[in-house]
């Protein structure tokens, strides 16, 4: 759905800054159609790898490359412009909107995926993210102070979010379950008991993750 907000077509430019291994941006170019091409930015030298060889399996590979830079430095426009999940790259949320509408041309679309307090932060959860996130309202109002037009918002559901929490940590579950005398067990043991007690009891159905499609 998010995909089709931004009305991908043929021989259009799309830009993934903090890529990843650049499954979003593969997808895109693929519903986009002909002469569409794309490039994806990120440091994660091992998603990159990653990404180039989905390309080649899905005969992207022409069309889409990956690009080992800071997503903060890239200063090539398109006309389509993902950013989800990457504003870190910039001092704050609101640099990111401002430096991320020079990388847009006009008449173009970004899809800007950010993390988000849906509702006021217990301490705990405060503690634990600090001053990274910011508020729903405060940044629908950075996206505006920017000169953003706001086309579509949306947010990740409560389905969505167990799913991500879940998914994550599954592999080191499985793990932990097959080898229970490991040596690492313990250790392991620990780190997954803390980490779903946080998300279980400090920010579930607090802290949200907001898609906006914007324009100007």
């Amino acid at each position: 759905m998010l995909v089709q907000r931004l009305e991908l077509g043929p021989h259009q430019r799309i830009l993934d800054l903090g890529c990843g291994w650049g499954e979003l941006l593969l997808r895109s170019v693929a519903a986009a159609g002909e002469g569409t091409t794309g490039t994806g930015v990120d440091t994660d030298v091992e998603g990159l790898e990653r990404g180039r060889a989905l390309a080649a399996d899905r005969g992207l590979d022409e069309r889409v490359t990956f690009k080992n830079t800071e997503s903060a430095t890239w200063d090539e426009p398109a006309e389509r412009v993902l950013c989800v999940g990457a504003s870190h790259a910039w001092p704050s949320v609101a640099a990111a909107l401002a430096a991320l509408a020079r990388l847009v041309v006009p008449g173009g679309r970004l899809l800007f995926g950010e993390g988000c307090w849906e509702r006021p932060p217990t301490e705990a959860a405060a503690a634990l993210f600090g001053d990274d996130v910011i508020a729903l309202q405060d940044l629908v109002q950075h996206a505006v102070a920017a000169g953003w037009r706001v086309l579509h918002m949306s947010t990740a559901s409560q389905r969505e979010w167990d799913d991500f929490e879940s998914t994550w940590r599954a592999g080191r579950q499985e793990w932990l379950v097959a080898h229970p005398d490991d040596e690492r067990a313990s250790e392991v043991r620990q780190v997954l008991d803390e980490q779903l007690h946080e998300y279980v009891n400090a920010y579930r159905g607090v802290l949200g993750f907001c898609y906006l499609v914007l324009t100007r």
